[in-house]
């Protein structure tokens, strides 16, 4: 397994040098954490000496918000390969320390963004099921197609309806008032699993609500040029075509913190750093984030994620 995941390093450094694409490295610790209340970071707090004694310092859940800093300094093309945190995250698909692939190109949209993903990850896996072409579907439609409801003008009433005649039950805790984790919650247990059986499959265009960094195209209804990457059933990779709006950006991390607040849940300080680089000018990019270990997992048979790794939380 060691040799497998060091012959994939060299193949995606190749990969992204054929393509003029910088190989970078930002900070694991920062001063800001993440704002989104579905993903918690851990903490710590720097004692030596300084102004900064006694700061609080968050792992990054993700190395996007420095590289995002780097891309409006005029970096061009980047990608990193980062160890990553998250707190509260263990299981058969989840550690709490997993390896990110993360880049970014200049000049594309999340269209030609998927286009890329698609070549890296059938050059990785480098199976003949896959040299067929990617399946691309829209949100709309994979939600038509296996359960028969419209997500972008379904209610709460009509999606619990939904849920109840796939014999799901529902969760505690379920709000009255929003839809997105009922979304959430029939596409994990009634669609996901059916995604990517036997080629990769990408959906695109999800609901404005579910933006998080992407931006959003007007229309009816509004939609967020955003992405993921599914195969055999497992998400496998997250992008957007990159909200560059420094002003939105801080209304989704208030947003963010506001329903932190109402889970409570402590609010996170966003990164103003990030801010100030929006608002100097990020240029038109889409960026993707890939989950090394769950493609490492899927190419070699096995059924979890310590399978893959020297070590695990179990073992470390």
């Amino acid at each position: 397994m060691l040799r497998l995941r060091a012959r994939w390093l060299a193949r995606i450094r190749a990969f992204f040098s054929a393509r003029d694409v910088l190989e970078v490295e930002t900070p694991t610790l920062s001063s800001a954490g993440t704002t989104d209340p579905h993903i918690h970071s851990f903490a710590t707090a720097y004692s030596g000496p300084g102004q900064r004694h006694g700061q609080r310092l968050y792992l990054h859940s993700s190395p996007e918000f420095p590289m995002k800093r780097l891309l409006a300094a005029g970096s061009g093309c980047i990608y990193q390969i980062a160890k990553v945190f998250r707190d509260g995250e263990a299981g058969r698909y989840h550690q709490p320390e997993f390896t990110l692939l993360e880049w970014y190109r200049v000049g594309f949209d999340q269209h030609r963004l998927m286009r890329e993903v698609a070549r890296l990850v059938q050059d990785l896996l480098d199976q003949p099921s896959l040299l067929q072409d990617p399946e691309y579907l829209s949100y709309a439609a994979i939600f038509q197609r296996h359960l028969r409801i419209d997500p972008h003008r379904a209610t709460v009433a009509q999606l619990k309806t939904c849920a109840a005649a796939q014999d799901l039950p529902c969760p505690p805790g379920m709000p009255e008032d929003d839809v997105d984790p009922w979304l959430h919650w029939l596409l994990s247990h009634c669609i996901e699993p059916h995604l990517g059986r036997d080629r990769l499959t990408f959906i695109y265009d999800y609901p404005a609500s579910q933006a998080a960094l992407a931006r959003i195209r007007p229309g009816d209804p509004p939609l967020a040029d955003r992405f993921e990457l599914y195969y055999r059933g497992i998400e496998l990779a997250n992008g957007f075509h990159e909200l560059s709006d420094a002003d939105e950006q801080r209304r989704r991390f208030t947003a963010d913190n506001q329903r932190r607040v109402a889970r409570g849940l402590a609010p996170i300080p966003p990164d103003e750093y990030l801010l100030a680089a929006l608002a100097a000018g990020l240029p038109d990019c889409a960026g993707v984030a890939l989950g090394l270990d769950r493609l490492l997992m899927l190419a070699t048979d096995n059924a979890a994620l310590e399978d893959v790794l020297a070590f695990p939380l179990e073992r470390n």
